[in-house]
């Protein structure tokens, strides 16, 4: 079985779509001011759905995961995201993996790791 799409509510898809396309190699796929769709290599589609800053909310353990082949890219990913001002933890070993967590712009939560 192979998941196909995911939709996430987010404060602005463009910006979000960029974001996301810019630092995880997603392929924008068009849109809208209301919604943007992105791709993965193996055939998902994540689409950003317009929402208004008082409903988005995702419960605190909600996130999306960003695999990386090791930790020198998990390392370049951070430093990259801190050089454009994201507040973002150094990676740590958590539950077996390098990795770190962040808010992403709309609004959602992002686990980097490997």
């Amino acid at each position: 079985m192979t998941l196909n799409h995911l939709n996430l509510t987010v404060t602005d898809p463009a910006a979000t779509s960029e974001f996301l396309a810019r630092h995880f190699a997603l392929r924008p796929g068009g849109g809208n001011r209301g919604m943007q769709v992105l791709y993965d290599d193996t055939g998902l589609v994540l689409t950003l759905i317009k929402g208004r800053a008082e409903d988005v909310r995702y419960p605190p353990t909600f996130h999306i995961g960003f695999i990386q082949p090791d930790e020198q890219r998990v390392n370049e990913i951070n430093a990259r995201l801190r050089e454009e001002g994201l507040a973002v933890d150094a990676p740590a070993r958590l539950h077996g993996a390098w990795t770190f967590y962040f808010t992403a712009p709309g609004g959602f939560v992002v686990e980097v790791l490997c």
